[in-house]
């Protein structure tokens, strides 16, 4: 099991769609640990393979909820179903968001409510979740990185204007640029 380095918003993988898991070897299975390994020491609640460089169209998740209830897992060609978002502004105590691939910076964000989950297991197994809360919004956010989107794009236009100072700021928008968890300290 290896720490991965995490690609940083511009990287051309994070911006376009992942293409699907053909076949569960030991080649993926590696990814997957490795994956597990890399969104820990972040230390993040999900992490898609894009973020790691690889156009696969999987993610992992871990959380704990406030029932003490815990939820990892892999989730292999994902399909995701949601309610439509609530309208209005974000509230920026329950709705705040972050990402390992803009590592450092939080911002407010609406997602649905709820979502199903359906996709395949390391075992080959199909199978269904139905999220609510912070559960569907880590759902939501992996799967958007699937199809090319980081959270950062569905921001308003007030935040965006934010992102664009900050990646001038910092340098990033390249190919290949990433942090290293562990060893950068790019979350704090």
């Amino acid at each position: 099991m290896a720490v991965l380095p995490i690609r940083i918003t511009g990287d051309p993988v994070l911006h376009s769609p992942a293409l699907p898991v053909e076949t569960i070897d030991d080649e993926l299975r590696a990814l997957v640990r490795d994956l597990f390994e890399t969104m820990d020491a972040a230390p993040g609640v999900g992490l898609a393979a894009p973020q790691v460089g690889v156009p696969l169209r999987l993610f992992t998740y871990g959380w704990v909820d406030e029932s003490g209830s815990r939820w990892r897992g892999v989730a292999i060609n994902p399909e995701l179903w949601i309610t439509p978002p609530p309208a209005g502004e974000p509230d920026l105590d329950e709705e705040s968001e972050g990402c390992l691939s803009f590592p450092g910076e939080r911002f407010g964000l609406r997602r649905a409510e709820r979502a199903i989950l359906r996709a395949t297991d390391l075992d080959g197994e199909r199978f269904e979740i139905a999220a609510e809360g912070w559960l569907a919004r880590i759902f939501q956010h992996e799967y958007d990185h699937l199809d090319g989107t980081l959270y950062t794009d569905r921001l308003d236009d007030h935040d965006r204007r934010i992102v664009a100072k900050i990646m001038r700021k910092l340098g990033w928008g390249g190919a290949g640029e990433s942090w290293m968890p562990g060893v950068d300290d790019l979350e704090g």
